[in-house]
């Protein structure tokens, strides 16, 4: 689990909830339910309509990333690579066919497989290359996914309090139901507002910056893989890919 994700949602939440409360407000006040459907279904509606399926449900597969994400250690794979290498260079590639089958990551296993078919150096860095540029497109659509609820969401914000107001003003011989109303229109500006800037934009943010991660792990995936395939020496290739340990 991602302690530092899960402490910032605590202090965000905190940091409003003190700060409410030490001018003598009530927490009961921040819940108002018709506010709360206006500006969250109106958000998640209007994404629903800009978004297609897929890319509408790899999006909420992606949502358990920001509190469990995949961990891509740098060191460990040019370990791995290293004595890949000196593997081949010593029984031949086909001597990681079983290797290709522990193998968890999709991606690394598929350019193993590639390694030991034999395939033409150049269609080889392209197929790997290819498939990483299209895994990574697909993944940051979907994060843009929570952005675009990041956009949409005060602006939905407003069109709630607009209505809220708009029901105050129809009830303005009724008190009681005046006050209600007021309240839906402020408090529909805060949900917009608060769901924005701290859920939905940190959320693809954080989205953003694994995929940003996975990406740089499997360039160096690659760019080792097509080092062995050229039969660079295990030592140079570790050379080569230390400058990726930066990303740590």
């Amino acid at each position: 689990m991602d302690k530092l994700s899960l402490a910032g949602l605590f202090v965000a939440i905190l940091a409003v909830y003190v700060g409410f409360t030490l001018d003598g407000g009530h927490l009961s006040a921040l819940f108002e339910l018709p506010a709360f459907i206006i500006v969250f279904g109106g958000t998640l509606g209007a994404v629903m309509l800009q978004s297609s399926m897929t890319q509408f449900t790899h999006a909420l597969s992606l949502l358990k990333w920001v509190f469990f994400p995949p961990i891509y250690d740098m060191n460990r794979g040019i370990n791995e690579i290293v004595s890949w290498a000196t593997k081949a260079r010593e029984l031949g590639y086909l001597a990681l066919e079983d290797t290709a089958l522990e193998i968890e990551d999709s991606y690394t296993q598929k350019g193993l497989n590639l390694l030991v078919d034999g395939v033409e150096l150049d269609n080889f860095r392209i197929a790997l290359e290819l498939d990483l540029d299209i895994y990574r497109e697909h993944n940051l659509r979907s994060a843009n996914v929570y952005e675009a609820m990041g956009g949409y969401s005060p602006t939905v914000g407003i069109l709630g309090a607009v209505l809220g107001l708009i029901h105050a003003m129809s009830n303005l011989t009724e008190p009681a139901l005046l006050g209600q109303g007021i309240a839906t229109a402020f408090i529909a500006t805060i949900y917009g507002v608060g769901f924005a800037n701290l859920l939905y934009l940190p959320v693809a943010n954080k989205i953003k910056a694994i995929i940003h991660q996975q990406t740089m792990y499997r360039e160096m995936v690659c760019e080792g893989l097509v080092s062995i395939a050229h039969g660079e020496n295990p030592h140079a290739i570790e050379n080569k890919l230390s400058a990726f340990r930066l990303e740590q």
